[in-house]
């Protein structure tokens, strides 16, 4: 899929013809690999002229590919999307801080379901769906958990564990299950590892499981070893630590090698042919230039518009590969317009999970017709896009009632209407380089009343609104439990 400067990631494929039969109830182990900030043009097999990502490469080219695949277009959002099978504000997550980043306690989420079919779950790395008790993931349906705190490694201003804000993303304190421990070794290392130690027990003793592996890499701070960043510094690429493209392009080299690591492991244990792996990111590049010999240079963004946290196809168009082998047909694409909605459904299904009747709605569909033929019928959707993120110093978007229009996009497989005002033909421009609003007064009226509806329905779910904010806490859960656990001199060491 090098030829990406117009297009897109969409899942989908068969093996043998009426896949969907065999497929639904057919149980295999799940891993979902999930990259944060990494957008359609950082991955070589993109199209990315500099990095190299041969792992993830092979992997693609193995894969069916969803080429039209959108998510939310910041962190927290899209897990609370994947793990509901909902609109992010319809559970509660509108922003990645101040207390509404956690998912509502009424979600009977995916790993609860995946659970009540038999499998164990684990999760390894980036939660960000809330620090309070309740909402922590060995309470939403994880039997094994390796996390960070708040929104990234070392962000301790938002609850993060506070010696993480010295030595961010090496020799992390983390939460283990229910108890805080002092860890060894770069982070993403460290996740991939954790999340490796609990598969090959879930192997060995024949159980099928959900692993979920959340890098918070590429997330800044931009910080790799130097193994990986000396490459691009050679280049002239700047390595400052906050922004420094040579950081980031080696935590994505980075994440590659792990990746490759996982996939010969499974393959030395013979996994491979009862497991589904998937790997996409959470939403679009969080930059999109840097300095290079002192200038600020452009990066590589797939020829798309705008990045993490606009509403643009730059934010939420991402990878999103699916790789089961001797099922899932290799070097498929399907252009269906997915999205991360669509994952909860899916993966119930095929898993042959019994879903209780008082649970929240599922906005998404099941993919597996998508599995049986990527051209098969695929109804056209609307999808609606908000960055959210408003607050009271905001210039516009100060509350719910002013936020409405605000960074704000619907979704269709020709259209994307943007902030209420701006229309691009996706089928033609992919790019978003022309705005035909002129053009085409009964799309736009079409759109903005479907959207006018979504908004209604969606604005008495956003429960975490009005809330004290999280900067103002005065005690930050984690933090408070760390320090308890100093005081009674307990800080573990932990090892996968």
């Amino acid at each position: 899929m090098k030829r990406l400067n117009a297009v897109v990631l969409v899942l989908a494929c068969c093996a043998c013809a009426h896949v969907e039969a065999s497929l639904n109830g057919s149980k295999p182990n799940i891993i979902l690999v999930l990259t944060d900030d990494q957008g359609m043009g950082d991955l070589s097999c993109l199209g990315n002229p500099i990095l190299k990502t041969p792992n993830i490469d092979r992997f693609y080219e193995q894969s069916t590919r969803l080429t039209d695949f959108h998510v939310s277009s910041a962190c927290a959002p899209t897990r609370a999307a994947l793990l509901s099978g909902r609109h992010e504000f319809r559970v509660g997550v509108t922003h990645t801080i101040m207390l509404r980043e956690r998912m509502a306690l009424d979600v009977f989420t995916l790993p609860q379901a995946l659970q009540s079919a038999g499998y164990a779950t684990g999760i390894f790395g980036k939660w960000h769906l809330g620090d309070d008790e309740p909402y922590l993931p060995h309470n939403r349906g994880f039997d094994e958990s390796l996390i960070h705190g708040a929104g990234g490694i070392g962000q301790t201003v938002w609850g993060d564990f506070p010696p993480n804000g010295k030595n961010s993303y090496y020799d992390s304190v983390l939460l283990h299950n229910n108890r805080i421990v002092q860890t060894k070794g770069y982070c993403t290392d460290l996740f991939f590892d954790a999340g490796l130690s609990w598969i090959k027990q879930q192997h060995d003793a024949k159980k099928p499981y959900f692993a979920y592996i959340a890098t918070n890499a590429p997330h800044t701070p931009n910080i790799a070893p130097k193994k990986y960043t000396k490459r691009f510094e050679d280049m002239g690429w700047s390595n400052a630590k906050r922004d420094g493209p040579a950081g980031r392009f080696g935590m994505i080299e980075n994440i590659d090698e792990n990746f490759g690591r996982m996939m010969e492991k499974l393959k030395t244990w013979g996994a491979l042919e009862n497991t589904l792996i998937i790997f996409m990111t959470d939403n679009g590049m969080s930059h999109v230039e840097g300095k290079k010999n002192g200038k600020v240079t452009p990066f590589y963004t797939a020829g798309l518009k705008g990045k993490k946290c606009t509403p643009y196809e730059g934010g939420t168009r991402v990878p999103s590969f699916w790789y089961w082998k001797g099922v899932l047909k290799e070097g498929v694409d399907v252009d269906a317009l997915t999205a991360h909605v669509d994952v909860y459904q899916t993966l119930t299904e095929l898993t042959a999970t019994q879903l209780p009747e008082d649970m929240q709605g599922i906005d998404g569909r099941s993919l597996l017709p998508l599995f049986e033929n990527a051209e098969s019928n695929w109804e056209d959707r609307e999808l609606f896009v908000h960055v959210g993120r408003w607050e009271a110093k905001h210039p516009q978007a100060k509350d719910v009632a002013g936020a409405k229009f605000v960074n704000c996009a619907v979704r269709t497989k020709r259209w994307r209407f943007v902030n209420n005002s701006e229309l691009y033909d996706i089928s033609a421009d992919p790019g978003e380089t022309k705005d035909v609003s002129g053009s085409y007064p009964e799309v736009i009226a079409h759109l903005r009343k479907s959207y006018d509806a979504w908004w209604d329905e969606t604005v008495p779910m956003m429960v975490n609104e009005g809330l004290t904010t999280e900067r103002f806490r005065k005690k930050h859960p984690l933090a408070e439990r760390y320090k308890q656990q100093i005081k009674n001199h307990d800080l573990p060491e932990w090892t996968p």
